[in-house]
């Protein structure tokens, strides 16, 4: 079943840049997830085959550097396309409609 297409001269321009917005984020959140499982799965297999006798086990965890430092700017992608427009644009439309509704 194929889903029906908008034809561009039929698209709200706000509406399809907000679109491409949150299947960009779906994108990148995915790209994270695959990485970093890859990563923790690479270290998980070097701390069983290197392990050391006088360590007990203990490796630390390395991609615990890549997973904070991309997951932060994942938080900050989500916060920008998920929450209301989170353009500059938006906040000062928003800002305008609140002071001119005051008068």
């Amino acid at each position: 079943m194929e889903t029906p297409s908008v034809s561009s001269a039929d698209r709200n321009p706000l509406l399809w840049k907000q679109a491409k917005a949150r299947v960009g984020f779906k994108l990148h959140l995915r790209s994270y997830l695959v990485v970093n499982a890859g990563l923790w799965l690479l270290w998980a297999a070097m701390a069983l085959l290197i392990h050391t006798p006088g360590r007990d086990g203990l490796f630390f965890p390395w991609p615990v550097f890549s997973s904070l430092g991309w997951g932060f700017g994942l938080a900050a992608h989500y916060f920008r396309v998920y929450s209301n427009g989170g353009s500059a644009e938006t906040m000062i439309e928003q800002e305008y409609q609140k002071l001119a509704s005051q008068q």
